[in-house]
């Protein structure tokens, strides 16, 4: 589900509302959820090139020139890499408790195909590109939830309804530099099809609250609105089509001067145009709600969408959630396939969404058959630079054994490391190069460099094959110690002994976890 975090028409502009918004409606207290100035995103990553390359001019290439990363693309480094496939896999394995099933989508789709589910301003900021072999458009994937509109209404996924389906991957859009985004977006989400009641339209939310809370995220808050209401006072104010699609998109951004600028435009009645102004303010409590019922003044059209609303707000309080709730009756998101309930999420520390999603029962009718269908996706960057991950001291080692040897034992070096990795430890072979005398000391600062728990040394001179040297609590030996010294912190052991402990200890940490 594409959040509305990701719409290109909300990504690069604030909320324009004087008063508190859900984003804001925190405590003053400093969270431990806070950005991590040395954290701030997964983009933080970002190389560049280091050479000096020169133009065809001859002249010495620009910054812009030197890059080696496309603008908006990003490498993950190492550490990072680890974190965001951790967050990616603790997310899917809460979603995967509920019963969703993964589903892996194809990186670049036909536009043709594509098209009827994405919004024209949408395709306008997809990458685009020839297809060489058959000369139609393709385009890099600009929206997971069209792709599994379009997989499930070919009938793809088998008949059997209700579907429940699952995905990470990465959505790209060219933004503008100035955006405040990269143009690679990951995202986590899960989509619940083949169901239109107010328990499908809870359960999506709830799984969501669900998947925030596993990665250890407290406070934030749910915003939730039904876009049919906010619609059905545009549409019963008799605005003109283009008009309509105006006040909708400023809705969306909750862009108040442009809406009472559209309205005016249009000589809209004062007391239409005045509920019109005021929904995009009505978020709280349930108190909003009876505002919300006052403004539909018994239209069917506008309190069909409030009750609704006010039937999954209450489920989801008898489910315990309701401190992580909002209502917002100007919610209206940013993608015109919404026609339900939709929901963002924001978090302490963040000015933007980190997340959303909402029902859209006419999208897969686009690609062939109508189903009802509700959603989400959350975006794992933003998540990334929100969520506190343990103290670089607090983590494990990176690596369990790091087997050294002398040149001349690399079968057994080969051999050992293959029966380590067996036990399910991560395990790093390597040769010391040299003399047996600098052995230990260069099977030492190996382990050191690869931030290894143990160093385990065979095919020393005097050592049968069967028998390992171990050295344990690395952090404990400064490299270039004497060998003389290593060998009296060293132990011999069996193989065997060694392959039953490191065994032992993979069950213990599992059951710890």
């Amino acid at each position: 589900m594409l959040s509305s975090s990701l719409d290109p028409t909300r990504s690069s502009r604030k909320r324009c509302l004087n008063r508190s918004h859900p984003a804001r409606i925190f405590s003053q207290s400093k969270s431990r959820l806070c950005p991590n100035p040395a954290r701030q995103s997964i983009r933080s990553t970002m190389v560049s090139a280091s050479p000096k390359p020169r133009s065809s001019s001859g002249q010495a290439a620009s910054p812009r020139e030197r890059s080696l990363v496309p603008v908006g693309m990003a490498t993950i480094l190492p550490h990072a890499a680890k974190q965001v496939r951790r967050l990616e896999e603790e997310l899917l394995d809460q979603v995967n408790r509920w019963g969703y099933d993964e589903i892996i989508l194809p990186t670049f789709e036909y536009l043709d195909v594509l098209a009827p589910g994405l919004e024209p301003e949408l395709i306008e900021h997809c990458y685009q590109f020839v297809d060489r072999t058959t000369g139609r458009t393709l385009l890099l994937r600009p929206d997971a939830t069209a792709q599994i509109a379009r997989t499930v209404a070919m009938g793809l996924t088998g008949e059997s309804l209700p579907l429940r389906l699952s995905y990470r991957t990465s959505v790209f859009r060219y933004e503008q530099e100035h955006a405040g985004r990269g143009r690679e977006i990951f995202q986590v989400g899960a989509e619940l099809i083949g169901l239109d009641d107010v328990t499908s339209d809870s359960e999506v939310i709830g799984v969501m609250i669900e998947c925030l809370h596993r990665i250890g995220l407290q406070s934030f808050k749910v915003s939730l609105g039904h876009v049919g209401f906010i619609k059905g006072l545009l549409l019963r104010s008799g605005l003109s089509a283009r008009g309509q699609k105006l006040a909708e998109q400023a809705a969306a951004r909750k862009d108040l001067p442009r809406l009472e600028e559209v309205l005016a435009s249009e000589r809209i009645a004062k007391n239409t145009a005045r509920a019109i102004r005021e929904a995009p303010e009505l978020y709280g409590q349930e108190e909003v709600l009876a505002r919300g019922r006052v403004l539909a003044a018994g239209d069917p059209a506008l309190t069909a969408p409030l009750e609704r609303l006010t039937q999954v707000y209450r489920v989801l309080c008898e489910a315990g959630h309701r401190d992580s709730l909002l209502l917002d009756l100007g919610e209206f998101r940013g993608f015109d396939y919404y026609d339900g309930v939709v929901f963002d999420v924001f978090a302490e520390g963040m000015g933007a969404e980190l997340g959303g999603g909402g029902r859209y029962d006419h999208l897969i009718g686009r690609f062939g058959r109508p189903l009802p269908s509700t959603g989400f996706g959350l975006d794992v960057d933003r998540l990334f630079r929100t969520v506190a991950f343990p103290d670089e001291a607090s983590v494990s080692a990176r690596v369990d054994y790091l087997v050294a040897a002398p040149g001349r034992a690399t079968r057994l070096l080969t051999d050992v490391a293959a029966q380590l990795r067996r036990t399910r430890s991560r395990v790093v072979q390597q040769t010391i190069k040299g003399s047996d005398a600098g052995l230990l000391s260069g099977a030492v600062e190996a382990g050191l460099a690869q931030q290894a728990a143990a160093v385990v040394v065979v095919g020393a001179p005097g050592m049968g094959h069967e028998d390992v040297l171990v050295i344990e609590s690395l952090k404990t030996h400064a490299p270039g110690r004497r060998s003389g010294d290593l060998s009296r912190l060293s132990k011999k052991m069996a193989l065997a002994d060694l392959v039953t402990e490191a065994r032992r200890s993979r069950r213990q940490g599992k059951e710890r976890s």
